[in-house]
């Protein structure tokens, strides 16, 4: 059995079908592990979530944007600024029928963190300073400023390592916001996003021995400003 890591899917579906079959990911052997933000931005989320509802082995961890959206499906609620961040192709994925309850579950039950042969798996961030069970949950789904200190200490240290992980691979902060397209390592940290939420590639990696496979650009409008041009990638 190999275990694969995979960056925010932002419901790009075929991202993730290509990533799958360009790894040569076996859903009858492999486990595949999702750092989180399934929902919003791409119009396609149903589609994502029943895909990775038919690998056996699938762990998925929950991310800012799946919190989000299940306050949505759950209470019809429109947290503030979701519908703008994506929540609208969320909503457009379900059209009228609403999410199914087994969605729901997966979005409900899924951890804040997933630990496996001291390996940290996350979606946004942690404090080292105390442990899981103490962390506040927010940190877990949101916090930047942990990926922040990774990428300081690497220009000093390098191999420093950050908790008692070998490695901690987390997603929610895209690469391209510092110029890379590709997976980025910093200390013993993995940034696993590159940007399939903003149009750029999703990213799948094999845990072991650290082969990425990317695919193409995602077709997405989300970044598109009404009358033509980009919008901003802002911190969400």
């Amino acid at each position: 059995m190999k275990t694969f890591v995979i960056g925010d899917i932002h419901g790009a579906y075929q991202a993730l079908l290509q990533c799958l079959k360009l790894s040569q990911f076996d859903r009858s052997r492999d486990r595949l592990i999702c750092l989180g933000d399934v929902c919003d931005r791409n119009s396609h989320v149903k589609e994502c979530i029943d895909e990775l509802l038919s690998i056996p082995n699938c762990v998925f961890i929950l991310g800012n944007h799946d919190a989000w959206a299940l306050k949505w499906a759950i209470k019809g609620e429109n947290p503030q600024g979701w519908w703008e961040q994506g929540g609208a192709q969320t909503a457009m994925s379900y059209k009228d029928a609403g999410m199914p309850k087994k969605h729901i579950q997966l979005l409900k039950q899924a951890p804040y963190w997933y630990v496996d042969e001291n390996r940290l798996f996350v979606h946004a961030g942690f404090d080292p300073e105390y442990s899981l069970a103490e962390t506040p949950k927010e940190i877990f789904i949101w916090d930047r400023s942990f990926l922040q200190k990774a990428q300081q200490m690497n220009l000093i240290s390098p191999e420093w390592k950050f908790g008692d992980y070998d490695e901690i691979f987390l997603g929610h902060s895209p690469t391209i916001n510092f110029g890379k397209a590709e997976p980025q390592k910093f200390c013993n940290v993995w940034d696993m996003d590159t940007g399939a939420g903003w149009g750029a590639r999703l990213t799948i990696m094999d845990v072991d021995s650290k082969e990425y496979w990317q695919s193409d650009l995602v077709s997405n409008t989300f970044r598109l400003r009404e009358g033509g041009g980009y919008a901003g990638i802002p911190n969400s």
